[in-house]
């Protein structure tokens, strides 16, 4: 048995790619790099917003505060290379820093698997158990929820690492990806790696398959639940409640299509993995303010566009 050292002589890895063509690269150069800028601005607004709105200081705000700041991380994780990447004739990444990249991108990914699942449980309190909800979903409450997210990250990610760091790597050292993931790597390490395959599938697989099922879960609850409530009621629920679902099934549906099912090199792979690492983050920040009149209202109020005296 080789020991790491000996057997680990790729220091460097040239990345694929999406596209070959350079000037479908330049356009995808024009039209991700706004996008990229679009999310940080976008999600930045919202996190800025909330913590110096005082109408927005609900738990709800509070958690979609974090939401926005992990978007950021997430997206900037893998977009500003990539973005870069696309204007360089031969793209490469050292081995450290693809390492780097796979964890903070599984660190942001997972944090906000678990943020998104405890946005539901709020909404949950909210609608089901309204006269609990002060005492039940406390700041004090709120604060160990998103701690225990960013934890729970952490730990998904350290797991992920410690299957990864141990691989040897000897060449080939040509990436089939455009970002460093954890499935395009294993197809390099020059030892078999089923055995980590499923490590890892079982460790990103389950946290995404059980997650989505207490969503759903928590969702079908709350519809079931709402038949009880006025129409006005109802219609403000479902108005809070739409948008969360959306930016759910966002995320979750790539998600879930990537991870379990066994990998392969299609193109299409890399073009679902588009979507939820470069567009998803950017498609929150507006889904959430569009279909939130109090957050629009504290936005003109704080940037500027004057609202009548009347309108507190």
């Amino acid at each position: 048995m080789h020991s790491r050292e000996s057997t680990n002589n790729v220091t460097e890895l040239i990345i694929v790619g999406l596209f070959q063509d350079p000037e479908v690269q330049r356009v995808c150069f024009v039209v991700f790099l706004p996008v990229y800028l679009a999310t940080v601005v976008g999600n930045g607004l919202i996190i800025l917003t909330v913590n110096l709105s005082k109408s927005l200081n609900s738990p709800m705000y509070f958690f979609l505060s974090y939401l926005s700041l992990v978007e950021i991380g997430y997206s900037s994780t893998v977009v500003p290379k990539f973005t870069t990447d696309l204007l360089a004739r031969i793209k490469t990444i050292s081995l450290e820093g693809c390492l780097t990249q796979i964890f903070f991108f599984h660190f942001f990914g997972v944090t906000e698997i678990f943020l998104l699942t405890v946005m539901a449980y709020d909404r949950y309190v909210a609608i089901c158990k309204p006269l609990h909800y002060t005492t039940t979903i406390s700041r004090s409450v709120c604060r160990l929820l998103v701690a225990g997210s960013w934890l729970g990250g952490l730990i998904h990610s350290m797991v992920q690492m410690s299957v990864t760091v141990q691989l040897p790597f000897c060449g080939p050292n040509v990436l089939d990806h455009y970002f460093c993931d954890l499935n395009p790597l294993f197809k390099l390490a020059c030892t078999d790696t089923s055995v980590e395959g499923i490590i890892v599938l079982a460790n990103s697989g389950l946290i995404s398959v059980f997650s989505f099922l207490v969503l759903v879960s928590s969702y079908i609850v709350i519809l079931v639940n709402l038949r009880n409530h006025s129409a006005e009621g109802r219609r403000k629920a479902l108005s809070t409640c739409a948008s969360h679902i959306t930016v759910v099934l966002l995320f979750f549906g790539p998600a879930i299509f990537l991870y379990l099912r066994p990998s392969s090199t299609f193109t299409e792979d890399k073009l679902v993995a588009v979507f939820y690492t470069v567009i998803t983050p950017m498609l929150n920040p507006i889904i959430y303010t569009l279909r939130n009149a109090e957050v629009k209202i504290a936005m003109r109020k704080l940037w500027g566009k004057k609202i009548p005296s009347g309108v507190q």
